[in-house]
C-alpha cells in the first residue's frame, strides 16, 4: 500500500510538472555571477509559486519617496545586464525611484526567439511577487520598466487582467509574434494605463518596422500613451545611457512628481 500511494505523489508530482519551464540551472549560474560582481543594490530572493528568483533590490536616494520602479531585462540574460538594466535600476535612484530588478524566465542560449512563448506563462507569477514584495513595504507607486523581450513579456502580463500597477516603460519594444502570448501588438489596446514607447533610431529592424503599429494599436485604449525615438540610438542604447535615463526619467516626471 504504501509502495501504491508513493507512485500515485510520484506520477501526480510528474503530471504538474510544466512542459517547459525556465532553465533554472542557467538562472542559477547567473544568479552565482551576478551576487558575485553585485557593486550597487543588495541581491534578495522572491518565490514565484514554483520557487526562487534572483532580484536586486536598489534603495532610493530619497528614502520619504515611496516610488518604486521593476526593471526587467530581455531574452535569456539577467536583472544587472550591463547595457539598459544595470544604467536604469542603479541611476534611477538618484532620481528618487526605489528599483528591482528581477530575473525573468530563460531558455538555453540556443532556444529561437520564438521558443519563448513556451514560458510566458512564468511571467504572471513573477511580476506578481516582485509588485507584492514592493506593496508589503509600503511603496504607493510603482511603475514597469522593460527591455526587448522583457517588454512584450509585461505587455502580456498586464493584458491578462487589470494590474496593480501605475505605468508602463517599454524601452525596445517590437510587435511581437502574432497569434500567441508574444503578440502585443493584439495586447496593446487592452491595458489603459500610462505607456511610454521608446525606443532608437538604429533599433532592430522588428522594432523599428512596428513603431507605427504599436502606436495605432496603443491609442485605440484611450490611454495615456507616448512614443519617442532617441536619434542615434540602437537597441542597447550604447553609448546613449544619458539619452535613455533623459528620457526615462522626463516620463516618469511628469507623471510621477
Amino acid at each position: 500500500m504504501q509502495k501504491l500511494t508513493a507512485l500515485l505523489f510520484a506520477t501526480l508530482a510528474m503530471l504538474t510538472i510544466p512542459a517547459v519551464a525556465s532553465d533554472l540551472e542557467k538562472e542559477g549560474r547567473w544568479a552565482e555571477q551576478v551576487v558575485d560582481a553585485l557593486l550597487d543594490g543588495e541581491a534578495v530572493y522572491l518565490n514565484d509559486g514554483r520557487g526562487d528568483f534572483l532580484a536586486i533590490e536598489t534603495e532610493s536616494a530619497d528614502g520619504e519617496l515611496r516610488k518604486a520602479a521593476i526593471v526587467m531585462h530581455g531574452t535569456g540574460v539577467h536583472p544587472n545586464w550591463p547595457t539598459v538594466v544595470l544604467p536604469l535600476r542603479v541611476e534611477l535612484t538618484q532620481s528618487g525611484w526605489h528599483t528591482l530588478s528581477i530575473q525573468m524566465p530563460v531558455l538555453p542560449n540556443e532556444a529561437e526567439h520564438a521558443e519563448y512563448a513556451k514560458i510566458y506563462d512564468w511571467v504572471p507569477g513573477r511580476l506578481d511577487a516582485a509588485i507584492d514584495y514592493l506593496r508589503d513595504k509600503g511603496f504607493d507607486k510603482i511603475v514597469l520598466i522593460a527591455h526587448s523581450q522583457g517588454s512584450t513579456m509585461t505587455s502580456y502580463y498586464l493584458s491578462e487582467a487589470p494590474k496593480p500597477v501605475d505605468g508602463f516603460v517599454a524601452i525596445g519594444m517590437s510587435g511581437g509574434i502574432a497569434g500567441g502570448p508574444m503578440d502585443s501588438l493584439a495586447q496593446l489596446p487592452t491595458y489603459k494605463l500610462p505607456m511610454f514607447d521608446l525606443y532608437g533610431s538604429e533599433d532592430l529592424p522588428e522594432v523599428l518596422a512596428s513603431a507605427d503599429q504599436r502606436a495605432a494599436q496603443a491609442k485605440q485604449s484611450g490611454g495615456d500613451y507616448t512614443q519617442q525615438m532617441v536619434d542615434g540610438a540602437d537597441h542597447f542604447f550604447e553609448g546613449e545611457e544619458n539619452e535613455l535615463l533623459d528620457a526615462v526619467n522626463a516620463w516618469l516626471d511628469a507623471r510621477f512628481p
